[in-house]
């Protein structure tokens, strides 16, 4: 298999049909340009997937010892503790890291990466997945994902997400429940953590029991999630519930107190926050910083050339909730 072809300033101008000026100057948004001409090269940039690279010329090669992660947000408490203990990993490597959150915008994880790129960053650990497999093959610098399959050649960390989809559903059985539901969020075939909604599904099936699954987007605001679980606990009686995150099992929770409704719950991440401050939530835990180090290490492995697995998977465990 050939080297990729090196795309150059050229290669850009060409494809605009524009001069090498041109392009430079939308590129540094210096002088006069019209918006025609600012989105043909934009378009070009994007087709070629060229990545103007300011860092490389005034660096001459040397590296910035810089990792890029590229998160949804950092107002999930799982995610922010993940990144925090990722960037404590990485510093005690001598790696410095540069935070990108996409929010699920598609636009947002383009321009950010673009970004990154830019700044010549070593490599990428990946928790996000908006773009399309051709976008992210199309990256030069070593990438690690966490939680996204990204292509079928990206290495991905995940928690065993599978097994803690069991092990959710089992709590729930032995704590006397019959009539359970799962609440997911975004979970999707891009995603291994739509493996827990079918470790849920194949506990049920095991016990002979019917299976309710509801979706709770982590897009909506907190208020419409409270209306949205609200009327769902009111129009059906189930008696136990699997959310896969823990914020919305503390939302659940709460909920079921304010309307007298007797009902086990069974939360999913297990952060420091949540043992903390909630420490009567049963949840399946996951080993938050063995999954920072583990990222770490594997993304300085790849820039360092050596071969890594595609699959890395940690175990989780059942926290039952202190009252």
């Amino acid at each position: 298999m050939g080297a990729k072809k090196v795309i150059k300033l050229e290669d850009v101008a060409n494809k605009a049909g524009v001069s090498v000026t041109t392009v430079s100057r939308v590129i540094n948004r210096k002088g006069y340009l019209s918006d025609a001409t600012i989105s043909k090269v934009e378009k070009a940039m994007q087709d070629l997937h060229y990545i103007p690279n300011a860092a490389a010329r005034s660096l001459q090669g040397k590296s910035l010892k810089l990792i890029g992660l590229v998160f949804p947000t950092i107002k999930n408490i799982f995610f922010a503790e993940l990144i925090e203990k990722i960037e404590q990993a990485l510093f005690k490597r001598g790696y410095k890291a540069m935070l990108a959150t996409t929010e699920h915008d598609e636009q947002k994880e383009r321009d950010y990466l673009a970004l990154l790129l830019s700044n010549q960053v070593d490599g990428i650990i990946y928790g996000s997945h908006n773009l399309k497999a051709h976008d992210y093959i199309a990256i030069e610098a070593p990438i690690v994902a966490f939680d996204r399959l990204l292509t079928p050649e990206t290495t991905v960390v995940s928690s065993d997400n599978f097994e803690g989809g069991i092990l959710a559903t089992k709590a729930l059985i032995n704590s006397g429940s019959k009539k359970i539901a799962i609440f997911t969020g975004n979970d999707n075939t891009n995603s291994p953590t739509y493996l827990r909604r079918d470790g849920y599904l194949l506990e049920l099936e095991r016990n002979q029991l019917k299976p309710h699954i509801i979706k709770i987007p982590s897009q909506w605001t907190l208020l419409r999630k409270k209306v949205e679980i609200k009327k769902i606990l009111e129009n059906n009686d189930f008696d136990g519930i699997f959310c896969t995150d823990d914020l919305t099992a503390i939302l659940v929770k709460d909920l079921a107190s304010n309307l007298n409704k007797s009902l086990n719950v069974v939360g999913f991440d297990g952060t420091e926050f949540i043992e903390n401050y909630y420490p009567n939530l049963t949840t399946i835990k996951q080993p938050i910083n063995d999954l920072a180090e583990l990222l770490v290490d594997l993304i300085i492995r790849k820039i360092d050339g050596d071969n890594i697995d595609i699959t890395y998977q940690l175990p989780v465990q059942l926290h039952y909730g202190i009252d």
